[in-house]
């Protein structure tokens, strides 16, 4: 890597975007618990409610342990559990049609380009 790049910053600017992101969407989903418990019971998940809130859980406090920069590497991990859950109850793009089935496709996409972000930490051994 050329000298230019101060590793350290660009190291916390990572951490401050990726946790940020799932910290923020966390703390956002928290004001939408009735409408997402209804879009996971549809799904025939059971105990809906609870799967939300450890998903919420999972989401915020992986996000903040990135931003801190305590056991990342768990907080990753984690991360990539909750974006495979995540995408499979709310990404169900083969159920839909027109631009609903397209905004799933993108959430789709989205999710598997922050897995492989993360895989890339995780495999560079920068986690943390």
């Amino acid at each position: 890597m050329p000298a230019a790049f101060d590793m350290p910053l660009l190291l916390l600017a990572g951490r401050l975007l990726l946790g940020g992101a799932f910290l923020v969407a966390g703390l956002r989903n928290l004001g939408n618990i009735p409408f997402l418990t209804g879009v996971i019971a549809g799904r025939g998940m059971p105990l809906p409610r609870a799967a939300l809130l450890a998903g919420i859980v999972m989401q915020t406090v992986a996000g903040a342990l990135l931003i801190a920069g305590f056991w990342t590497d768990i907080a990753l991990v984690g991360l990539v559990a909750f974006l495979f859950a995540a995408t499979l109850l709310f990404h169900n793009f083969w159920d839909h049609q027109g631009i609903d089935r397209v905004n799933r496709i993108n959430g789709v996409i989205s999710n598997a380009a922050l897995t492989g972000g993360i895989f890339i930490i995780l495999a560079a051994g920068s986690g943390g």
